[in-house]
C-alpha cells in the first residue's frame, strides 16, 4: 500500500504545473459543474496519473490552498493545516480574501498559530468542492462532472495529495501538521506516509479509526442523501440548491457534533414564537432547538455538494490506521515526531476520549514526547471551532 505513494515529485516546480488564483465564490448553475472555491483560494494543478488507495486513478489533480505568512529561507517554518469534512482551505482572513475564516480567533499574526513565526498552508480536501479535484469537479475525458463515476475516495489520497502540491511548491518538509476531525485522521495518514516528513503533530477529536456509532451516524447520513428522490442517483441538476436529503444529513450531523448538555443549557425547552413559525401544520417547529438545526441546515445546503459528502463521509469510515502495523504502536514505528500534542473533549460522541489516548499511548511507545489532554467542554466534537478559552492557550504554549 506504502509503494503507491513513494513517486516522489521533483522538489522545484514543474513548468507543467499551474497555479492560479480563483476570482469567483461559485461557478455559474450549468449542469456539469458545482464548486463553491473561496476568493482567496489558490489551485495548483498536479498533471501526471494520480493512483488512489483503493484502485481508482485519476489523469491530474488540482489541490485548493490558502497561505499566511512568509517562507523562511530554509523552509523550516511551514506548518500545514487540514480541515475537517466540510470547511473549505479559507480558515482565517488574508490579503487576498479579507473575510473571516472557519479558525479565525486561532490563525493569524500574533495568534496561537502565529503567522508572524509560521508559514501556513491550508489544503482543501481532495474529493472536496472547494478547489480541489472532487465529484464535482470536470472529468477531463468526458467534458463533464465527475459525479458517482469518481473513484473511491481514501483519507490516504486526500494526504497523499497534499503532500505532492507540497513537493510542487518545492516544500519537503512540515514544521508542524495540525488537522481537526476529519483533518486530524489527515495529519495521521500524512504521517504514516510520509513519516520522514513531519517534525510536530497537532491533532483535535479524531481517531486512528472510527468507531461503530460514528460510522453509523454517517451511514444514516448518507442514506438520508440517497434516498431522496431528488438526489437522482447522483445526477441532480447542480442548480437544485436544497435537496432535501442534505438539510437531513445536516441536522443529523449538527445533534453528533455538540452534547446534550449544550443543548440543554442553551436551548432549554423554549418555544419559537408563534408569529415566527413558518409554516402552518400540527409538526411545524415548535422548539428554539428546532429551529436552531432548520437554520444550520438550510445554510449549508448549497454551499456544499452532495455528491462530496458523500465520498468524503465514506473515506472518514474507511480510514483504519491499525492496517499499517500489527497494532497501533507498530503503525507508528517509522514516524520520526518529536513533539505531538493530541486534544480530546469529555463530551464527544463522535470521536470519545479513549481514541485520542490510543494515539497518545502508540506515540509514546516510539518515544514521541506527546502532550495530551480531555478537555471537560459542553461542546461536544466541535469544541475546537467555539471554546477558544482552552483551545487557544494550550496550541499557542506547543507551537512556541
Amino acid at each position: 500500500m506504502l509503494s503507491l505513494y513513494n513517486n516522489s515529485l521533483p522538489n522545484s516546480l514543474n513548468p507543467s504545473v499551474s497555479i492560479m488564483f480563483a476570482s469567483v465564490t461559485k461557478f455559474p448553475n450549468i449542469d456539469n459543474h458545482h464548486e463553491f472555491i473561496p476568493e482567496g483560494t489558490q489551485q495548483i494543478t498536479i498533471p501526471q496519473t494520480f493512483i488512489m488507495k483503493r484502485g481508482g486513478v485519476l489523469p491530474g489533480v488540482t489541490i485548493g490552498y490558502e497561505t499566511w505568512g512568509e517562507l523562511n529561507s530554509d523552509k523550516s517554518n511551514v506548518i500545514l493545516l487540514f480541515t475537517g469534512l466540510s470547511p473549505n482551505a479559507h480558515a482565517a482572513s488574508n490579503k487576498k480574501d479579507v473575510k473571516p475564516g472557519w479558525w479565525e480567533p486561532m490563525l493569524g499574526s500574533g495568534k496561537a498559530i502565529d503567522t508572524d513565526k509560521y508559514y501556513v498552508i491550508c489544503v482543501n480536501s481532495l474529493g472536496s468542492c472547494f478547489g480541489s479535484t472532487g465529484p464535482a469537479s470536470i472529468n477531463p475525458e468526458t467534458k463533464k462532472a465527475w459525479r458517482l463515476d469518481f473513484p473511491e475516495l481514501s483519507i490516504e489520497d486526500i494526504a497523499h495529495a497534499a503532500h505532492l502540491a507540497l513537493q510542487r511548491m518545492g516544500i519537503t518538509h512540515i514544521n508542524t501538521v495540525i488537522g481537526a476531525s476529519m483533518g486530524g485522521m489527515t495529519s495521521l495518514a500524512y504521517v504514516l506516509l510520509f513519516p520522514n516528513s513531519v517534525e510536530r503533530m497537532v491533532i483535535i477529536s479524531t481517531a486512528a479509526h472510527s468507531l461503530p456509532f460514528s460510522i453509523a451516524i454517517r451511514s444514516l447520513q448518507r442514506e438520508m442523501i440517497c434516498k431522496d428522490l431528488d438526489w437522482m442517483d447522483g445526477y441532480y441538476p447542480f442548480d437544485r440548491e436544497t435537496l432535501c436529503g442534505m438539510r437531513m444529513a445536516r441536522k443529523l450531523g449538527m445533534v453528533s457534533y455538540r452534547s446534550a448538555h449544550e443543548w440543554e443549557q442553551r436551548f432549554g425547552r423554549e418555544r419559537v414564537p408563534e408569529n415566527k413559525r413558518k409554516e402552518k401544520n400540527p409538526f411545524t417547529s415548535e422548539f428554539q432547538i428546532e429551529s436552531y438545526l432548520e437554520y444550520n441546515a438550510n445554510k449549508f445546503t448549497g454551499h456544499f455538494d452532495a455528491n462530496c459528502y458523500l465520498y468524503l463521509s465514506r473515506a472518514i469510515d474507511w480510514f483504519d490506521a491499525y492496517e499499517y502495523g500489527e497494532n497501533l504502536a507498530d503503525a507508528f514505528s517509522q514516524n520520526q515526531l518529536k513533539r505531538t500534542l493530541i486534544i480530546g473533549v469529555n463530551t464527544d460522541i463522535l470521536f470519545p476520549v479513549h481514541q485520542q489516548e490510543e494515539i497518545a499511548t502508540a506515540l509514546k511507545a516510539n518515544n514521541v514526547d506527546v502532550e495530551y489532554h480531555a478537555f471537560p467542554s459542553i461542546q461536544g466534537h466541535d469544541a475546537f471551532l467555539v471554546d477558544y478559552d482552552r483551545f487557544y492557550p494550550t496550541v499557542e504554549k506547543f507551537l512556541k
